[in-house]
């Protein structure tokens, strides 16, 4: 039947579905280290990009080499993101037990630091939802990663919040309705990511290969007209030139 055949949609969505499962599977065991969270996830994103625009990547293959290939820059981004975000989660407890504990102005002063701490974290989660994907399609330093998840978030809010979205609604599902869900966790999550994520990144990458538009495209059509007039020259230039 056409149904199950290997290119009809319900067996592609139901591969998809397994290839998840099993990149989650492998994203757990490559980020038990917890400080290789990060190559780990920048890796299972390798991957799921590459889904999302229909490659039919070799799953483990890619994995493994897209740990390996950003591990230095994705685990050092992880680290400064994970130290940034204890600091952060430390100072929000302290200055809500202090916004608590007084009236007043004092009371006042430790409620606006906490709504800049507040705001810092929604910086923080920003520049962690993109800066994985990023690393995993691009090549740039450190910062600019960093400041290019912050604006690429922010510019593409919604996306931004529909990702979130899938990943609260897996953290609810499976902590309050349906655990065994877990065997999908971040597989699904960042594979669902991916087909928003994927859209996004093509537009903000910039292609050094790819040929210009515009006034670029009539230079060029320009020198090409000029190289073909010196080609239909006589000999003689040739004369000149020995």
């Amino acid at each position: 039947m056409k149904f199950f055949s290997y290119d009809s949609k319900f067996s592609q969505v139901i591969l998809k579905i397994a290839q998840s499962c099993y990149l989650n599977l492998l994203w757990m065991v490559f980020s038990l280290p917890v400080f290789t969270a990060g190559a780990a996830t920048a890796a299972l994103y390798r991957v799921t990009l590459k889904i999302a625009r229909n490659e039919e990547p070799a799953v483990t293959k890619q994995f493994i080499r897209g740990f390996r290939a950003d591990f230095k820059q994705a685990t050092a981004l992880w680290l400064i993101l994970l130290g940034v975000g204890l600091l952060l989660g430390a100072d929000g407890v302290v200055l809500y037990r202090l916004s608590r504990s007084v009236t007043g102005a004092p009371a006042v002063f430790w409620t606006l630091l906490l709504a800049l701490v507040i705001v810092a974290g929604i910086a923080w989660v920003i520049v962690l939802i993109y800066v994985f994907p990023l690393v995993a399609s691009v090549e740039n330093t450190n910062g600019a990663m960093l400041k290019n998840a912050f604006f690429i978030g922010t510019h593409y809010l919604f996306c931004t919040i529909l990702v979130l979205v899938i990943h609260f609604a897996m953290f609810f599902v499976v902590v309050r309705v349906f655990t065994p869900m877990i065997v999908f966790g971040e597989g699904i999550c960042a594979l669902l990511s991916s087909y928003l994520l994927a859209k996004v990144i093509a537009a903000c990458s910039y292609d050094p290969n790819a040929p210009e538009s515009g006034s670029g495209g009539d230079a060029d059509e320009s020198d090409a007209d000029e190289s073909d007039g010196a080609a239909d020259e006589p000999d003689g230039s040739d004369g000149a030139a020995t």
